[in-house]
């Protein structure tokens, strides 16, 4: 049985709202007592299902598409949504309380540092307490990780018996020894943790936590490389130690997946079902995702919004970047027919950028299994008439992630939400090896290239790599050029773009400046109401430019690259706390 995430029962555990000075050295409050707690190893697992609630969720939350809109709600070149994002535009300001560092906002890690303190006290062997000790692990791995993309530098507390608050008082460490200290723990919760075919249903395992130190590992790895000799930098560091460790780990779930590995995706939707599955049983690539169920813990109202727009749209930009079937650019190919159409964008493209957004090729299905027997409602037209929150923000719609069961549209769906999918370990060790400037045919073979066969594109030649005048990335290598692209493509849409700009420190390249754009918006007129399309205006070549008139966007997002790669700390604990120092240029 796959890992499934239902919303696990909190057990009471929990204090969210302790006292500001000592909240982390209270004990949790309970519904039973401390001496009838920690007895037997149910109570270990009883406490550790409270952690997989920091998982997404997306239960009961309206607008949201999953994972699907995220490049567009986090602020990427990949997609946008019907307003300027503040970070992109550099519109942020320093929060008087919380902003991710409030004190609320350290409780979980409090109640993982808890249970680490008194694990021990249940009467079972190291065989039967390791695995929970894992999921701990695990779990605050996950925490730091979250803390140190939004912070950088942060304070390492690994006891719930001091004050944290004292200790947050000190100074905050450096990124580079947080990231030491996750490995350490991740290392630990691999050795801990069983393999996926000998793990619990609905729980975490070995396979699992790899690819997240894989990805833990890329991250600072290509942070310390690209930020380094800037105030985000890790004085001394180049990242090589950590994109070897991705290089090493990633490699390892490769080599021995135990189950895990690509899903078939054949026929030409095959790519697109990968993604709107309400059951991921079975599915060697789905590691972890949260199922929904109605019975138990509801479900999610996702499909009211990708049968339309969402709010949400995929930029030309992210459109360009699709290779041809060929295996080579746009720029002066043959094969490419222009963007006046839907139609012609995806003619003789990678069969994944049809199967990402909605086309007019009568294939996309909007709505199926109607009721009394009415046939399929297919795509025709972008719903530019449609509210603000459902219609498109760039006639690109986002295809991926939509389930066309009506069911799944009348209320609440039950689309699986992916967590980590063993696609991402071909990438992560694909970049590794190549930003360490060891990558060969034998590893596009093992990684990028299985990405590309199962969809029918052919495969990198390393050797052979054809120029692009469109490299987002022109003083690099072409072969990192052609990684990031397959990077981009393949997780299209699923919330890693912006992680990947400002690791990459890239915003300089690809964001200052940028006017996000959209599709051709002349080849609706006459059949989409002319009132709807005048609500869209268009730049000097008829392309959709939501923000062109918007006095803010005049120049391009004005993201600051001495300044927004990290967020501020709010006001409050920097007057508590004077030992901790702002990020800079906040």
């Amino acid at each position: 049985m796959r890992n499934k995430l239902y919303l696990l029962i909190l057990i009471g555990l929990t204090s969210l709202a302790a006292c500001k000075k000592d909240f982390l050295n209270q004990t949790p409050e309970t519904s039973i007592s401390e001496a009838e707690f920690w007895k037997t190893t149910n109570d270990l697992q009883l406490y550790v299902n409270n952690f997989y609630t920091t998982f997404p969720s997306t239960i009961g939350e309206f607008g949201t598409i999953g994972p699907y809109g995220l490049d567009a709600d986090q602020g990427s070149d990949n997609m946008i949504n019907m307003g300027v994002n503040g970070t992109l535009n550099g519109t942020r300001v320093v929060p008087g309380v919380g902003g991710g560092w409030g004190t609320g906002d350290w409780s979980m890690l409090r109640n993982i540092n808890y249970f680490m303190a008194n694990y021990n006290k249940v009467n079972a062997s190291w065989d039967n307490q390791k695995p929970f000790v894992g999921e701990a692990l695990f779990f605050r791995a996950w925490f730091y990780f979250n803390k140190l993309r939004q912070f950088g530098n942060l304070p390492w507390v690994n006891s719930p018996m001091n004050p944290v608050l004292d200790q947050l008082k000190g100074p905050r460490l450096s990124r580079g020894i947080i990231v030491d200290s996750i490995m350490n723990d991740l290392d630990k919760a691999v050795s801990y943790l069983p393999t996926k075919t000998k793990a619990s249903s609905s729980r975490v395992n070995k396979q699992i936590a790899q690819l997240l130190q894989a990805r833990i590992a890329l991250f600072e790895g290509t942070w310390e490389k690209y930020h380094a000799n800037t105030p985000f930098g890790v004085a001394g560091a180049d990242g090589s130690k950590f994109l070897k460790k991705a290089e090493l780990v990633s490699a390892d779930l490769i080599n021995n997946p135990d189950g895990n590995g690509l899903a078939a995706t054949p026929g030409a939707d095959g790519y697109w079902r990968l993604f709107n599955q309400t059951n991921y049983n079975g599915n060697p690539e789905v590691m972890l995702w949260r199922q929904y169920d109605l019975n138990q813990n509801g479900g999610h109202y996702w499909h009211r919004y990708t049968n339309s727009g969402a709010g949400r749209g995929i930029t030309k930009n992210l459109i360009d970047y699709y290779l041809c079937k060929d295996g080579n650019p746009i720029t002066g190919n043959s094969l490419y027919q222009g963007d006046a159409t839907l139609l012609n964008v995806v003619k003789n493209r990678d069969p994944r950028m049809a199967q990402t957004l909605y086309v007019n090729d009568g294939n996309h299905i909007v709505t199926n299994n109607r009721p009394g027997g009415l046939a399929s409602a297919i795509f025709e037209t972008p719903t530019f008439p449609a509210p603000n929150e459902q219609k498109p923000a760039t006639g690109y719609q986002v295809y991926k992630g939509h389930n066309p069961d009506y069911n799944q549209q009348l209320d609440r769906g039950t689309t699986g939400y992916i967590i980590f999918r063993f696609a991402e370990a071909l990438l992560i060790y694909a970049e590794a090896k190549a930003e360490l400037g060891t990558f060969n045919q034998a590893d596009a073979d093992l990684s990028i290239n299985k990405l590309r066969s199962r969809v029918g594109m052919p495969g990198l030649n390393v050797g052979g790599i054809m120029n692009d005048p469109k490299w987002e990335f022109p003083t690099l290598s072409p072969l990192i050029n052609e990684v990031r692209r397959e990077r981009r493509v393949e997780m299209a849409c699923e919330g890693y773009r912006r992680d990947d700009i400002y690791r990459w420190a890239a915003a300089d390249e690809l964001l200052v400046g940028w006017k996000p754009k959209g599709a051709k918006l002349s080849q609706w007129t006459g059949i989409v109401p002319a009132e709807s399309l005048a609500t869209y205006p268009v730049d000097a070549n008829g392309y959709i430019e939501l923000f062109k008139n918007i006095p803010a966007m005049g120049a391009g997002y004005q993201f600051r690259v001495d300044r927004d790669y990290l967020s501020p700390l709010p006001i409050d604990q920097m007057t508590l706390n004077p030992e901790i120092k702002q990020n800079p240029g906040w």
